[in-house]
């Protein structure tokens, strides 16, 4: 189907929606309460998320307790065009729209941007962790699909998160806690918990206030690796600190200062061999440990009727030290024990960011945006491969490496090590001006000029592990990149309002990611000593409706993307399979995305969250070491994780009326079969997995939930990026049947 087919099909689905449910429930009932509004702020204003001309989905803080999310992945892929790459605790990525080349994780800027209180967490480049931000406390969560570059910038191609965390309240005195034990099958014994508690103090009425939250979580590791003797290894702890202070100068100004530290642990990585369920046999932990600390001022500045002023300000601190073991004989033949080799990864990052804007006020027939921002994030990163008696079996054994020392090779028995130092600078101005030449019609017209830096160097040190003479390399090699681009992404939207009930739409937009350096550029001919920026451009219809008492409520989207210049990530040979990206070729999304809501009655209540969609590469894709000898992937190639549907379905069955509001809920996600890489030889996917959950009130203040999470113990693939690589296929599944019991109590 072409493009033009595709949205006239859209289109007309969506016309019919609109009109049907215009034409006829629309008219039966009265209107909907204002207390079911969700406010968002998406466009960088507040509006209602009703009236918002885009594909966006908002979970409040109130729907994450009631479906008992703690983390990024209880919720994200429930929600409509959304994938989630769970790989790496802290480096999982969210995909959205099927804008991805791995399912690993990006070697360069994340294809989809995350925000914190509308600040970037994630820097330009291999993301040095991406924070996984609890919810407890949070005020929502919004994610917009689809490529989002004129008001976010880079770093949008397939949308953005944004999570909306609760800032201090100047009007109340406020406290909150939460508690959670439970245990998850396959742990050996040990228990899953959760304890977290928020405060919230006016220091002077109406106009100072301090909020503060703590928590810490554990979840109990599932998988047994015999090769340490330890089961349930993997067993995560993440712990974190928030703190706001908000003060009201006068009735038109309000600085917010926010600061947020999360700090986590892994005690062995969650990938596994397929073969062998639950086992994952390495000679050595695989441990990960991640922090984030992000400190931002905002000040929101009413000017007289006219404007608001909003200007805000951050700086992220951000470290990962991580250990991964290798099965492979490499220098000494060694892989058992504490003779096999492993790599030590440590990385750190420094963001700064300041942006101002200026948009409207009041309810005329021109609404405008204009601002500027700049974003410049400091990152080093050393990667270094140890094998003990490296240097010792050199010296034992010159004639098979050229006559070169352990101390040229493996110097304190490292067999390979690089060193990246980077610099990139982000400057953007960016605008929006809306127009309605009658009620029922809006026209938003938007850009932002981007002007981009990218410096990096490089340094590949000696040593057994590299592309030259066999099998390494006697000598340092280094490699620079100064990279500088600009340019400017239209945005153009119209959208038809015939009551406030209805909306249709169609939206054109553009997205884009930097450059950067490869890291083991020059230690084989084909790696690129760099890979240049890509770009998204997305062609979307929908229509969102709902009848006037709330009742029945429909948010549909049709899209096509069209990704230019991908940087695709790809794996030089073994042993070492450096990674690398190479800009080649072209690929295009072309996919639909449903939401449903249906309240039967006060008890009865349904949801729904539908995908479909279709990614292919549209040109050859050249990959110099593919092992079907084809030199690469051809025209028609899936891309990566990208599944042909996606379902989310919850029913909920309240009880207001009866002592206790007793609610029972009952939640199912699909996800169909997908190929974990190009070369298309594992898949994920191809699951039903079903939760429950019962709650009640005791008192006025405290509810209590029980909950199964993956309650007939599904054994389903999230990830095998290498299994075409490895003797024996890796990859991550869903975390076994999972009990427990939750307590949330509020002041």
């Amino acid at each position: 189907m072409n493009r033009l087919t595709h949205l006239k099909t859209v289109s007309f689905t969506a016309m019919a929606a609109a009109t049907i449910l215009s034409g006829t429930a629309l008219a039966q009932a009265p209107a909907a309460s204002d207390s079911e509004t969700i406010i968002v702020t998406a466009g960088k204003r507040d509006e209602d998320i009703r009236q918002v001309a885009l594909p966006i989905s908002a979970v409040t803080g109130e729907q994450l307790k009631k479906m008992n999310a703690n983390s990024l992945s209880d919720y994200i892929v429930r929600l409509p065009g959304v994938v989630f790459n769970d790989y790496q605790p802290g480096i999982s990525e969210v995909v959205i729209r099927g804008v991805a080349a791995t399912t690993y994780h990006e070697q360069g800027q994340t294809t989809v941007g995350y925000y914190l209180n509308e600040v970037p967490v994630v820097e330009p480049g291999f993301p040095i962790g991406i924070p996984d931000v609890d919810t407890f406390d949070l005020q929502r969560v919004e994610v917009l699909r689809g490529p989002q570059g004129t008001l976010f910038g880079s770093s949008t191609l397939g949308g953005l998160v944004n999570y909306v965390a609760n800032v201090a309240d100047p009007s109340k005195v406020d406290a909150a806690a939460s508690g959670l034990i439970g245990t998850t099958k396959n742990a050996s014994g040990e228990l899953n918990y959760a304890a977290k508690a928020m405060i919230n103090i006016p220091l002077v009425a109406d106009q100072l206030a301090l909020r503060l939250v703590a928590l810490q979580r554990s979840d109990a590791g599932y998988l047994d690796n015999p090769g340490i003797g330890v089961n349930g290894s993997n067993d995560y702890r993440t712990r974190g600190l928030r703190g706001s202070i908000v003060a009201n100068l006068g009735e038109t100004t309000k600085v917010t200062y926010l600061s947020s530290w999360q700090d986590s642990k892994l005690d062995d990585q969650t990938y596994l061999d397929l073969g062998n369920p639950y086992v994952r046999d390495l000679p050595r932990a695989e441990t990960q440990k991640t922090k984030f600390w992000m400190n931002s001022l905002r000040l929101d500045q009413e000017v007289s009727d006219i404007a608001n002023l909003t200007v805000l300000g951050s700086i992220t601190k951000k470290t990962n030290t991580t250990i991964f073991s290798y099965p492979y004989a490499y220098v000494t033949g060694v892989t058992t024990g504490d003779g096999a080799a492993y790599s030590l990864g440590e990385a750190d990052a420094l963001i700064k960011t300041v942006e101002a804007r200026l948009a409207s006020a009041g309810d005329g027939p021109f609404k405008w945006l204009v601002g500027v921002s700049y974003l410049q994030a400091k990152k080093n990163s050393y990667d270094q491969i140890f094998q003990a008696g490296a240097a010792d079996y050199i010296d034992a054994n010159p004639d098979l490496f050229g006559g070169y020392s352990g101390a040229q090779l493996t110097p304190g028995d490292r067999l390979y090590g690089y060193f990246t130092k980077s610099t990139n600078e982000d400057f953007g101005v960016f605008g929006e001006l809306s127009y309605k030449p009658v009620e029922q019609i809006e026209i938003t017209l938007g850009g932002r000029y981007y002007d981009t830096t990218a410096k990096a160097d490089v340094l590949n040190q000696a040593g057994a592990l590299g592309g030259y003479e066999g099998g390494y390399t006697p000598t340092d090699s280094s490699g620079s990149v100064n990279q500088k681009e600009d340019g400017f992404l239209p945005k153009a939207t119209i959208a038809w309002r015939p009551s406030k009930d209805v909306m249709v739409y169609a939206t054109y937009s553009q997205g884009y990611r930097v450059g950067g350096i490869n890291p083991n550029a020059g230690l084989l001919p084909s790696i690129p000593e760099a890979y240049e920026s890509d770009k998204v451009k997305n062609y979307e219809i929908g229509v969102k409706a709902q009848t006037p008492d709330g009742r029945f409520a429909i948010d549909l989207t049709g899209f096509h993307l069209d990704w230019n210049n991908i940087q695709a990530r790809l794996f030089g040979p073994g042993p070492s399979y450096y990674s690398y990206v190479v800009n080649a070729g072209g690929a295009r999304v072309n996919g639909v995305e449903f939401s449903g809501t249906v309240n039967v009655n006060k008890i009865v209540h349904f949801t729904t969250n539908v995908t479909w969609q279709d990614a292919e590469l549209t040109e050859f894709l050249p990959y110099p070491f593919d092992v079907a000898g084809l030199g690469g992937y051809a025209k028609g190639t899936t891309l990566p994780g990208s599944s042909k549907w996606s379902i989310a379905n919850n029913l909920t069955l309240s009880f207001a009326d009866v002592t206790g509001a007793p609610s029972f809920d009952i939640a199912h996600r699909y996800l169909s079969s997908a190929p974990t890489s190009f070369d298309d030889v594992s898949r994920r996917g191809d699951f039903n997995v079903f939760d429950l959950r019962a709650s009640v009130s005791l008192g006025e203040k405290v509810r209590l939930m029980a909950f199964a999470n993956n309650v007939f113990d599904k054994y389903g693939v999230l990830n095998a990026p290498f299994a075409n690589d490895a003797a024996t296929p890796q990859g991550s599944i869903i975390r076994p049947r999972t009990i427990g019991l939750r307590a949330d109590w509020s002041l």
